[in-house]
């Protein structure tokens, strides 16, 4: 096997003697899908030369591969899903990529409505366990094939958020390994714990610099009995956008409102070959509503109808079949994939719900003024904001820092902040003065210091040391 001129041959003799020989890579060719995520290729970090990929089964595993990475001053990156959109798990120095994946156990508590899931379980395994079950796993943070240990680890939130929060409003109790080797065993299948530091909740969202999560226990609810999907066309995005608090205020909390524009929608259906059912207006609420029977979601969404054609709605699209949710839900999220080959950079700027408005309008604008394409799209209901910075006609990239900088600057000046759920990754540390005071970014650097003295977790990500 070759070792590569970065890694001792020793250290990959005692990996391979703590996982076995079948699970110690260090052939290039053979750890390609381990090197990059779905960030765009114009931003993308460039992984490291020479790497070792290792595949653990278990926690204990874990805490022998960091305490001997420790020891040999070895960086370390945990790796998920790889569906991340800001380089966090890609590796940029020589070191060893710890992938999750064979640590895929879970199991599902009826009695006390939780699920406890190796952190290798990805969101379709853990989503269909709990609906086997009988019970729901409220979250949908985006592709089914991220993990738990990632999602976590990014505090990953998704179109749910607005009536359910995200990933740490569902997190009882983790088990984590630090980087010096030590496994901690932190909170438990509770609903209550007021014992200490809360140390799972600062870990929570840490992007896999301050501990490798191995095993989570997520709360779970009761299955909903009855779900629909209604489209609400609006020709003015401002009457679009303004629906939203009128229908919170209300007391209406669907499951997802979401906002986007007809030639969007129009262009991902026919990426994927489908036809976006919607003819009418020139943007739209696509909002979902889960209710414990069909008389409560039929009520629901007559009372929401009446906010949004009051705020000048067109008339909406309402279906009830899963094939068909199933189907505006699919386009809705395959924009990103439509749009990826030409898209320089995703933004997540996210702001006080009652500024979303002036967000879009303040992107609009820019666009028209630097005469380029932000097709714009979000969380409506949360004030999160995807803004796609895309390349020139022939390519060019020039106009992306300046463009990434006035938006984010914008949305702070909203009240908002630079990432409401992609996180900072390896792509953003270098913005977090524009929302963080220096006191603040060096309270993160010295907690770094504490969990990873040697900053050998992940470095790189969520801050720079």
């Amino acid at each position: 096997m070759d070792c590569g001129d970065g890694m001792d041959k020793e250290v990959i003799e005692r990996l391979e003697g703590i996982v076995g020989k079948t699970y110690v890579v260090s052939e290039r060719e053979r750890m390609q899908n381990y090197l990059t995520d779905e960030s765009a290729d114009v931003i993308r970090p460039r992984p490291a030369s020479d790497l070792v990929l290792v595949r653990p089964a278990n926690t204990q595993e874990i805490s022998d591969i960091l305490r001997l990475a420790n020891e040999n001053n070895i960086p370390v990156f945990p790796r998920g899903g790889g569906t991340g959109l800001v380089g966090g798990a890609i590796p940029t120095q020589n070191g060893l990529i710890l992938a999750m994946e064979r640590m895929n156990r879970i199991e599902i508590d009826n009695e006390n409505l939780m699920a406890v899931a190796e952190a290798g379980v990805t969101l379709g395994t853990l989503s269909k366990s709990a609906s086997d079950a009988g019970l729901f796993f409220p979250l949908h943070p985006g592709d089914e094939t991220s993990q738990v240990g990632g999602l976590v680890a990014t505090n990953a939130g998704g179109a749910r958020a607005i009536k359910h929060g995200v990933m740490r409003n569902y997190v009882r109790g983790m088990e984590v390994v630090l980087p010096t080797g030590e496994i901690l065993r932190l909170g438990g299948k509770l609903h209550k714990n007021n014992v200490g530091y809360d140390f799972m909740q600062f870990i929570i969202g840490s992007e896999g610099t301050l501990a490798v999560i191995t095993k989570v226990t997520l709360r779970l609810l009761p299955i909903f009995g009855a779900t629909a999907t209604l489209v609400f066309p609006y020709n003015n995005r401002n009457d679009a956008i303004a629906s939203v608090p009128k229908m919170i205020r209300d007391g209406r909390l669907p499951l997802a409102i979401e906002y986007a524009e007809r030639d969007l929608m129009e262009r991902t259906a026919n990426h994927l070959g489908e036809n976006w059912p919607v003819k009418s207006g020139n943007c739209y609420l696509m909002i979902v509503i889960a209710e414990s029977s069909r008389e409560q979601v039929l009520s629901e969404s007559l009372k929401i109808a009446e906010t949004c054609q009051q705020n000048g709605a067109l008339e909406p699209l309402f279906v009830e079949t899963r094939s068909e949710q199933d189907r505006i839900l699919r386009i809705r999220s395959n924009i990103y994939p439509a749009l990826k080959s030409e898209t320089a950079d995703i933004l997540d700027v996210t702001v006080p719900v009652p500024e979303l408005a002036k967000l879009v309008e303040a992107v609009k604008e820019l666009a028209k003024k630097e005469s380029v394409l932000l097709p714009a799209y979000g969380h409506a209901a949360d004030g999160n904001l995807h803004v796609h910075i895309m390349k020139g006609p022939t390519g060019q990239t020039e106009h992306v820092e300046r463009l990434r900088e006035e938006i984010y600057r914008t949305a702070v000046q909203l009240g908002g902040v630079i990432t409401g759920e992609h996180g900072i990754g390896k792509i953003r540390t270098g913005k977090l003065e524009l929302y963080l005071t220096e006191k603040e970014i060096d309270l993160m650097k010295n907690a770094k210091r504490i969990f990873d003295p040697n900053n050998l977790l992940n470095p790189g990500a969520k801050i720079l040391i």
